[in-house]
């Protein structure tokens, strides 16, 4: 397993140099790097001396680069599922469907992206991921994804179940299954091998997020205001989707006591502007990324005092609205929703009061 790293912040403020830096960093340490650009940008292929291709190839000792394209990915992917369909279809009929024909719909980057930064790392063939994305919410939404998903797929897995539509077609799903399946079946529909594959994959997403020595972030700004508001923003909706961020990078400065206060209690580290064809300045003055455990922690439930305490900085308790249905309770602050499954000593306990202090969003049972 790697560990997984991405930067957050406004556009312009240096972040992919900041990655390069990282990846740099780590690969002169010895680790295994493996570098992925999202966004397609000439400027990458300046600062490698190289073009990344879809494949990753090795730039020096330890430090592989790649670039995601979303049309590659999904004809990879779409050959994955092929194979599944013949294992577990008698008669495959997607084998008409070529990859080449597909094209791209809006939001499959993320779910594709998402995939192939869950294979790399399945690989072993890497100790560290730096993943560079656009470092806004669409990457906040592609690291929630997991976390998404498996709500949807225990929520309506029981909604469909309890439902009267459920409860008269299960008995003729097993028959109607074993014509065309090569798998045996049991009478519930999400309990079938694919689907207890996909479940088993979103929950090791889930867990890597939850740990912030396999999955961390870090904010990337300059001291002009609106990237701070930037930073601060994406810092809060991180926290949402269970991203631990930490520490940030005031880039193309040489005191962060400007700035220190707005990301307290998170260190911030300055980084001087940086000659473009000297990159061991820039590597020597990055943080220790490694340290991101130290940081807060985006939830932490205490069942022995009924508490859960969610640290949500650059929200007042105006842009935050809790919701209580059945096990789970929701948490809407800005433009993320945060569905929280609460642990069996407090599943079921109706919310006696909740409180924003110290940019902390405690909620008592």
């Amino acid at each position: 397993m790697a560990r997984i790293l991405t930067f957050l912040g406004k556009g312009g403020v240096g972040r992919t140099t900041i990655a390069i830096a990282a990846a740099k960093r780590f690969a002169a340490q010895g680790k295994r790097v493996l570098l992925a650009f999202q966004e397609p940008e000439a400027a990458v292929g300046i600062l490698l001396g190289e073009v990344p291709g879809v494949e990753p190839q090795a730039l020096a000792p330890n430090f592989f680069v790649v670039q995601f394209q979303a049309s590659a990915l999904l004809e990879r992917s779409w050959e994955e599922v092929k194979k599944l369909e013949a294992q577990y279809l008698r008669t495959p009929f997607f084998k008409e469907v070529f990859g080449q024909e597909l094209g791209v719909l809006p939001g499959m980057d993320n779910a594709l992206v998402l995939n192939a930064l869950r294979e790399y790392d399945a690989s072993g063939q890497y100790d560290v991921i730096v993943y560079d994305g656009a470092g806004d919410q669409a990457t906040l939404r592609l690291f929630g994804m997991p976390e998404i998903l498996s709500w949807y797929t225990r929520r309506f897995r029981k909604v469909f179940a309890d439902s009267d539509l459920g409860k008269t077609v299960t008995p003729f799903l097993q028959p109607l299954a074993s014509a065309v399946l090569n798998v045996s079946w049991t009478d519930d529909l999400f309990n079938q091998p694919a689907a207890k594959q996909a479940t088993n994959i979103l929950e090791q997403g889930r867990q890597a997020l939850a740990d912030p020595n396999r999955v961390a972030a870090y904010l990337v700004t300059t001291e002009e205001p609106a990237a701070i508001a930037t930073a601060t923003y994406l810092w809060g909706a991180a926290q949402q989707v269970g991203l631990t961020v930490g520490g940030v990078i005031l880039n193309r400065a040489h005191d962060s006591a400007a700035v220190a206060q707005t990301f307290a209690p998170l260190a911030v580290t300055p980084i001087p502007t940086q000659a473009v064809d000297d990159w061991q300045p820039l590597i020597d003055a990055l943080p220790d990324l490694e340290q991101a455990s130290q940081a807060p922690r985006p939830i932490a439930i205490n069942v022995a005092e009924r508490k859960v305490s969610l640290f949500l900085p650059g929200f007042d308790k105006k842009q935050v609205k809790l919701t209580q249905s059945g096990p789970e309770i929701t948490i809407e602050a800005g433009d993320q929703r945060r569905n929280i499954l609460l642990p069996p000593e407090l599943s079921g306990r109706p919310v006696t009061g909740a409180k924003f202090q110290d940019s902390f969003l405690i909620i008592s049972f």
